[in-house]
């Protein structure tokens, strides 16, 4: 039974990385809260997941702007400092979030402005942590620091969305803001305590946008990197239909605020749950394959939760998939990891936050698209039918990847 836990040892040896996850434990819950609060307040003002996409898919360039800008940095500068000062402008955009949604409703483009800016800010510092996570870990704490990782990011998609239901039905608007700009306080305050995160010794100092392109020049040599890019677009993209969730918690279960939370959460219930009982990930040797039907079921699942309309048979689906996404997610940033060279490490990241947190933005334009053409149902089982297929197809394009192992 021990050996399929995951292993907390690093937490209690390696001080660094137990204020990395302190700290974001409660800014990642923040987050979550934030996250249910724009679509709802979006699709609140509209009556439209179209929108609700839209508004998603307009801080993608932002989100990737930042990315970029944040690994090429990341890759030059002491990451300590720029994590802290990236952490505290996240904080003030969450203020005049709140400011906005206290006058009487808020204005909708501001909104959308200051979505877009949180957005970019938050991909600023994404690469830059996750930079810095194997140089805090180590070589073989790293699949373990990477459960661990998951454990905590799913544990805040479980409680946060699950607080944003409570809050919206209770609250103002404000107060989901609010909460999350704490967080984000929290965040830099913990940051700041890290041991200094200093750049590669191998880095090349270059300009700004020199440096942007030889990450990019570096990924067509790595076809490790730009495969496991490609199967989480597969999922995200087709398979998650995170666009509809106000719309088939007010719509098609005829519920709340509370429904729309636990329908965010419920993802984030099968990931903790596989995140806890991870410890037998460590031990698979055809690495590629299982990513393959990892993210093959997280598709058939989700297909499933737009089949049937009963709330706890949806729920349930939602779970499996968060719980395929975690054993996929390891396992990719694993192989990942492992492949790239320290010098490109937060360039690399760069692109990945990129991919990881823009597929679902682009899913939520194309399940927002698919719907008003045609159902909410429709849109989510097309979806994932799509992601499973899809994989299917990848797995017979990319023979390499398909074989990836251990070793």
């Amino acid at each position: 039974m021990a050996r399929l836990l995951v292993d907390w040892r690093p937490l209690q040896r390696n001080r660094n990385f137990r204020l990395t996850i302190t700290g974001q434990l409660l800014s990642l819950i923040g987050s979550q809260v934030t996250l249910v609060a724009v679509p709802y307040q979006v699709y609140r003002d509209t009556h439209s997941s179209l929108w609700v996409g839209l508004v998603s898919l307009i801080q993608l360039p932002f989100l990737i702007c930042g990315s970029l800008i944040g690994g090429a940095y990341g890759d030059r500068f002491e990451k300590r400092r720029l994590l802290v000062v990236g952490s505290l402008i996240c904080a003030i955009v969450d203020a005049g979030l709140a400011l906005n949604a206290s006058f009487h409703g808020g204005s909708f483009v501001i909104l959308v402005l200051l979505a877009a800016i949180l957005a970019g800010t938050v991909g600023f510092t994404g690469p830059i942590r996750s930079a810095a996570l194997p140089k805090i870990l180590g070589p073989d704490d790293l699949i373990t620091g990477y459960a661990i990782n998951q454990v905590v990011f799913n544990l805040a998609v479980v409680v946060g969305p699950t607080l944003a239901g409570i809050l919206l039905a209770v609250f103002p608007l404000s107060v989901c803001y609010l909460g999350d700009a704490v967080t984000f306080c929290w965040l830099a305050f913990m940051t700041y305590f890290l041991d200094p995160l200093p750049p590669s010794d191998d880095v090349v100092p270059a300009a700004l946008f020199r440096s942007i392109t030889d990450g990019f020049r570096y990924v067509k040599e790595q076809p490790a990197a730009k495969a496991v890019w490609y199967a989480d677009l597969i999922a995200m993209v087709f398979g998650m239909p995170r666009a509809l969730f106000p719309a088939m918690a007010l719509t098609v279960y005829h519920g709340g605020t509370k429904t729309l939370g636990l329908l965010y959460a419920a993802i984030g219930v099968g990931a903790i749950l596989m995140g806890l009982f991870s410890g037998w990930v460590e031990k698979v040797q055809r690495r590629g394959y299982a990513v393959i039907m990892a993210i093959m079921v997280f598709g058939l699942a989700i297909a499933l939760f737009g089949i049937v309309r009963v709330f706890w048979f949806g729920f349930l689906m939602l779970a499996l998939a968060g719980a395929m996404d975690v054993v996929s997610t390891i396992l990719r940033n694993t192989i990942l990891q492992l492949a790239i060279s320290d010098e490109f490490r937060g360039r690399l990241s760069a692109i990945q936050m990129a991919v990881v947190t823009g597929g679902p933005r682009l899913g939520d334009i194309e399940s927002g698209a698919v719907a008003s053409l045609s159902s909410t149902e429709f849109s989510v089982i097309s979806g994932g039918l799509a992601c499973a297929i899809g994989v299917l197809v990848f797995a017979w394009r990319h023979k390499d990847f398909r074989q990836a192992r251990a070793a």
